[in-house]
């Protein structure tokens, strides 16, 4: 038989293969830095971009941060991939972590303690409150918090991406170079100075 069938995974294969994949947890991870990696533009370019989308993931705007990224990318010439690739930061796993996050870290900013006494959390607001209700003790706080959070992972995320990308486009051209004098060397039938 060319092909053989698997056989259908019990549930508990498919649970372990959901909790711990195969091919591990960080290839999510890899993927993205070489995807981000091998984009087409500038260094300078990938890395505004990169660093728009997570300066907008922080954001508590869930459900806008992709036009968000893409709006700041744009208006500061990065790449709209890149924007795009960088609002992942913010996705169904990390964001209670945060709206809690930015949350706190506004309340401490601002000086203010949550409407109803030290023992409330944002899941008790959230529930209690009605949407008209929410800005003064929920959405003013997350965004003060976003504002520093945001501009500082942009800031270092931007440094890292920008030498990142830079030194990955200076050893792909080097590859090229040599690839393109062993190619002329051997059409020429002779030994070609290499770089």
């Amino acid at each position: 038989m060319l092909f053989r069938r698997r056989k259908p995974a019990r549930w508990h294969e498919r649970m372990r293969e959901f909790l711990w994949p195969r091919k591990g947890l960080l290839r999510p991870l890899r993927y993205y830095r070489l995807r981000i990696l091998r984009l087409g533009a500038t260094p300078h370019s990938i890395a505004i971009g990169f660093a728009s989308g997570i300066a907008m993931a922080w954001t508590p705007f869930l459900g806008l941060h992709l036009g968000l990224a893409l709006v700041l990318s744009y208006f500061l010439s990065g790449n709209l991939v890149a924007a795009a690739l960088g609002t992942t930061l913010s996705n169904p796993a990390t964001f209670p972590v945060i709206c809690a996050v930015t949350w706190e870290t506004g309340r401490w900013l601002i000086g203010g303690e949550a409407p109803t006494g030290a023992g409330t959390d944002l899941v008790d607001l959230l529930e209690k409150m009605q949407f008209r209700e929410l800005w003064g003790p929920v959405l003013k706080p997350m965004l003060v918090g976003a504002l520093p959070l945001s501009l500082g992972s942009a800031v270092i995320l931007y440094t890292v991406t920008f030498f990142a990308v830079r030194g990955f486009q200076r050893r792909r051209r080097l590859q090229q170079t040599r690839r393109q004098q062993a190619a002329l060397a051997g059409a020429l039938g002779g030994d070609f100075p290499s770089v």
